[in-house]
């Protein structure tokens, strides 16, 4: 219990998010302590994804637990209200004398509402403890590894364009995969649409409609302004933002006229029990995989039924036609574009033969990159496998 010194002196109030808890917080609560009694209030968890579009790194109880160890904090809680002010109802029940911001944490709107209730406003500077680095949320978060998924394509793949779906309607199969590696660029992970969502979504992306999503990463990435010379296929922004297991069908047109899915937990299992990632090398600059193209009716046909089957082989968790209808589907792409087969490719689907793969196929445009493989349980040597996104 506190002797009637300690209870005489001032209360301090500092408020927050303390999401990524840093000496920078440390320091700051150390600082403000030397005025009086330190209470914290914390944003919640819904406050947070509501001013910053982002579920926080640590819930609100782990954050509350982590700051009320802090030495320097007499007792934390968890601001009741919403938005910038969350802290009102608290600052009133603790009816603090002090109310305490860093210098670029500082409003207007802070410092007329502590001097309405008679609070004295302190706004102290960033000053790291002694030997340690500042440190600020924002900087932090500029190294933190980016969650946005990678997206893997699994049949029927170009359908997604219309010059080729113009010949024949049909399914593309893809999958969103957590980014448990870091994947070379110009691999056929759609790494040039996870860029261009990294821009809108720097670190993961929100909790929303994914589908909705996929459009706005569609449309961003398509922008009518940039000149680039052509459309990059829906199937990238729908694999990147959409859980699970998605087929989309395509008819003479850039965005699918329908999206079916498989969110099953026991056939997204199989699945990753069955596919593996192989690096092999980055798509040479320069390399044009649609020079040479010979795409007709028949040769459409083909991608298309392989698809077709290949959805059905999934949903049956039967292993023989996933392989063969897998093996179609990559075949049946080479034969609308043969540059896909870059120098070197053969050796690498050569060397997945000899260790046992079932099927293979290069991901994305090809050229390069990396094969998806189908096997039997037993990847081959030096393939990564892959774990996919699971809905929220």
């Amino acid at each position: 219990m506190k002797n009637t010194a300690e209870e005489k002196r001032p209360k301090v109030f500092v408020s927050g998010c303390y999401d990524m808890l840093h000496s920078g917080h440390v320091a700051f609560f150390k600082e403000a302590s030397r005025l009086g009694d330190l209470y914290v209030g914390i944003g919640s968890d819904a406050t947070i994804k509501e001013l910053k579009n982002r579920p926080t790194v640590y819930s609100e109880k782990e954050r509350l637990y982590m700051v009320k160890s802090i030495r320097y904090v007499t007792d934390a809680f968890i601001n009741t209200g919403s938005g910038m002010m969350d802290f009102v109802e608290i600052v009133d029940k603790i009816k603090p004398d002090y109310f305490v911001v860093n210098s670029d944490g500082g409003s207007s709107t802070k410092r007329e509402f502590c001097k309405e209730r008679g609070i004295e406003y302190v706004e102290l500077e960033r000053i790291p403890e002694k030997g340690l680095e500042a440190r600020s949320t924002t900087s932090l978060r500029k190294d933190v590894k980016s969650q946005l998924p990678y997206r893997i394509d699994i049949a029927g793949t170009w359908i997604d364009q219309p010059y080729v779906s113009q010949y024949g309607a049909g399914w593309a199969i893809t999958a969103s995969i957590e980014p448990t590696h870091e994947f070379m660029e110009r691999g056929g992970m759609s790494t040039s649409t996870r860029n261009s969502a990294k821009k809108i979504w720097p670190y993961q992306l929100p909790e929303s409609n994914e589908e909705m999503l996929a459009r706005v990463l569609f449309c961003f990435e398509n922008e009518p302004e940039d000149n680039k010379g052509h459309i990059s296929g829906a199937q990238d922004a729908i694999g990147i933002c959409m859980s699970g297991l998605n087929r989309h069908f395509y008819d003479n047109c850039y965005w699918p006229q329908k999206i079916e899915s498989i969110h099953d937990e026991g056939t997204l299992r199989w699945l990753e029990e069955h596919l593996a990632i192989v690096p092999m090398f980055p798509r040479a600059p320069g390399c044009s995989v649609i020079e040479g193209k010979d795409i007709n009716p028949e040769k459409v046909k083909r991608l298309t039924d392989a698809a077709a089957r290949c959805w059905d082989a999934i949903q049956n968790h039967d292993l023989n036609k996933f392989a063969e209808s897998f093996k179609d589907s990559f075949n049946a792409q080479v034969a609308m574009f043969p540059a896909m087969m870059q120098p070197g490719v053969d050796e690498f689907i050569e060397r997945m033969k000899n260790e046992g793969a079932l099927a293979w196929k290069m991901m994305g445009a090809g050229g390069g990159g990396h094969l998806l493989i189908v096997h039997d349980g037993s990847a081959p040597s030096g393939s990564i496998p892959l774990k996919i996104r699971r809905r929220c």
